[in-house]
């Protein structure tokens, strides 16, 4: 039997290369396209199947006439992936599968805390792969599982609501998505609504801090006044009791320049 297989784009890591290989050498003749010149398939009454495909290394069209002719199954992401993905505030790449929080260190764990993917919303893979994926995220939710109480991160974003205008900067400049406007909190000048930061997804990178242009957010344990007394501490100078307010620091600042 004489095979052809047409493709684009082959990857076969790890041991399958060994798969490519063999078929190489049983006789399998591989023919790449390219994408702006697909192969064309012909099928007149009362002809041959006809398969008409450019290719690039010998430079010329190539015409095959097999008895039978397979397509290969393209593997595509859920309909549903992206709106999930929005839901739990989840990543996903360019194709529109989800993305891993790291390919090495965590590679069945997001971003987002206490949820986990397996099998083939990951990436398409052979079966062994997925069922190791599989009970490596159920192992991954069993510790939580097996817990009786969590211990959350204390470097968290909070939001003093009296100074928030909501200007909706801390929501935009967010990588995780977790600050909202809630009209459960009352802005500055008894405006209904301002920031609000769920303690338990914070992931307390101080990005929203650092960009609130109304100072209304600090991080937990690096405040403005816990960070100037440590920068005060590290030249010598004699730190101020209690805590300074921000607009003092900075006339003092300006002063000093």
């Amino acid at each position: 039997m004489d095979v052809s297989i047409i493709y684009r784009d082959i990857r076969s890591y790890g041991f399958k290369e060994r798969l490519y290989t063999d078929a190489r050498r049983m006789g399998v003749n591989f023919i790449h396209y390219d994408f702006d010149r697909k192969p064309e398939v012909s099928a007149a009454s009362g002809s041959p199947l006809r398969v008409s495909v450019y290719d690039k290394v010998l430079g010329r069209e190539i015409n095959l006439q097999p008895d039978r002719l397979v397509l290969s199954t393209p593997v595509v992401p859920s309909a549903g992936a992206r709106e999930l993905a929005s839901r739990l505030k989840l990543s996903i790449d360019m194709d529109g599968f989800f993305l891993e929080a790291h390919v090495k260190l965590r590679p069945v764990d997001f971003t987002a805390e206490g949820v986990f993917m397996a099998g083939m919303a990951h990436y398409p893979k052979f079966l062994d792969e997925s069922l190791a994926q599989a009970q490596a995220a159920a192992s991954r939710a069993a510790i939580i599982l097996a817990q009786e109480t969590m211990l959350t991160n204390a470097r968290v974003a909070h939001v003093d609501p009296q100074k928030c205008v909501g200007c909706l900067t801390c929501v935009r400049i967010c990588p995780y998505n977790v600050p909202v406007i809630s009209n459960q909190c009352t802005g500055a000048g008894d405006i209904l609504g301002a920031a609000f930061i769920e303690p338990a997804v914070c992931h307390g990178c101080g990005s929203c801090a650092a960009e609130c242009p109304a100072q209304a957010i600090q991080l937990m344990y690096y405040t403005d006044a816990q960070t100037l007394t440590k920068v005060d501490a590290l030249f010598g100078k004699t730190p101020q009791a209690g805590f300074v307010p921000v607009e003092s620091v900075k006339v003092a600042m300006e002063e000093d320049a």
